[in-house]
């Protein structure tokens, strides 16, 4: 009969091989930071990365929604106003 049980042994276990995200050639800034987070999932307990993923899409929306003009950088004159 074949055993069903893994080995309590970690070691014994091959390492995941997480892909990396591509953030620089993500035009977006707001974007390749929310995708730059996932670059901690693989330290992360397995129990937590619901809460990694939630915030991940909260962000993502968040940028969707948001006005591309708002997000880029801003010139200001002399006077501290927008120029």
């Amino acid at each position: 009969m074949t055993e069903l049980t893994e080995p309590d042994d970690a070691t014994a276990q091959p390492a995941p091989e997480w892909p990396q995200p591509g953030a620089q050639d993500i035009p977006d800034p707001q974007v390749a930071q929310a995708i730059a987070r996932l670059l901690d999932v693989p330290g992360i307990p397995v129990a937590d990365h619901e809460t990694v993923y939630d915030g991940l899409h909260d962000e993502l929306l968040a940028a969707l929604n948001s006005d591309p003009a708002e997000t880029g950088p801003t010139v200001t004159g002399p006077a501290g106003g927008a120029a």
